[in-house]
């Protein structure tokens, strides 16, 4: 009985791991694409794109939870021309850095204007968009230009064109400098009475208005802001994406398409 046991129990292991092996093979098949890879099925490639979908209008959450904006509508009219298809990541603006530079999204679309440090740091695009900086102030605020906030208390979106401005105005370590996570927080400190002043693009303050038409806020325009240029952030030496959306965006600047959804020329 134990002989015959001993070979009934050989028998059962060898089974085991046939089935074992055969059921383990095939399993790459359902692999999910990869960034880059081919996303659909008309092997359209896919590319994630990264944004902060807080600055209206440029990028925003609808009530429907969807990642709306002009920036949106520019990268879907890119992807159009060039036959790739893009999916969306609202990651928020300090990790959007980081995630372009470790590769986790192939390029970043978020109202981010091309600097010089920037530059050092990232490829970008050729421009899509001109924007300025404003000030936003209560009605009866003595505050008329950029100069009038060197002593002022302004609140700004972290790492922004406009936190910029203020270190150049103030200096680096000024303690009159709130940085708030958001634009809309930086609005709020200016609302709540924590700051004088807030500093940010003039779309955004725009829609600001434009939607809160009873608060008695204005907006302040100097002309000794420089205008900015918005590009789309690739990771440094990726020149096939690169090319790819340059390709793109002069195609939508030569059809209208760019035009048609800003309202203006970029040049």
């Amino acid at each position: 009985m134990k002989k015959v046991s001993r070979f009934w129990s050989l028998g059962f292991l060898l089974l085991s791991l046939t089935v074992l092996l055969f059921g383990c093979g095939g399993g790459s098949d359902d692999a999910e694409p990869a960034s880059g890879s081919e996303g659909d099925s008309e092997g359209k490639k896919k590319l994630v794109v990264g944004t902060d979908a807080t600055y209206a209008p440029m990028e925003y959450m609808d009530n429907n939870g969807n990642i709306v904006g002009i920036d949106i509508d520019i990268v879907k009219a890119v992807a159009d021309e060039v036959g790739v298809e893009v999916e969306f990541k609202n990651i928020g603006w300090e990790p959007l850095f980081p995630a372009v530079e470790n590769g986790e999204v192939d390029f970043a679309v978020s109202s981010i204007t091309i600097t010089k440090e920037r530059e050092e740091t990232f490829d970008f695009t050729e421009p899509y968009y001109i924007a300025n900086q404003v000030i936003l102030v209560k009605k009866g605020s003595d505050i008329k230009s950029f100069k009038d906030l060197k002593d002022k208390k302004a609140s700004v979106q972290i790492n922004t064109t406009g936190h910029t401005m203020m270190k150049e105005i103030q200096g680096n370590t000024s303690s009159k400098i709130i940085a708030a996570e958001t634009m809309p927080l930086a609005i709020e400190e200016l609302l709540n009475g924590n700051a004088d002043a807030a500093v940010g693009d003039n779309s955004t303050v725009n829609e600001y208005i434009k939607n809160n038409p009873n608060v008695e806020v204005e907006i302040i325009e100097d002309d000794s802001a420089e205008k900015e240029y918005y590009g789309l952030m690739v990771k440094k030496g990726n020149t096939e994406i690169v090319d790819l959306l340059n390709e793109g965006i002069e195609k939508i600047k030569e059809n209208g398409k760019l035009k048609e959804i800003t309202g203006f020329d970029v040049e």
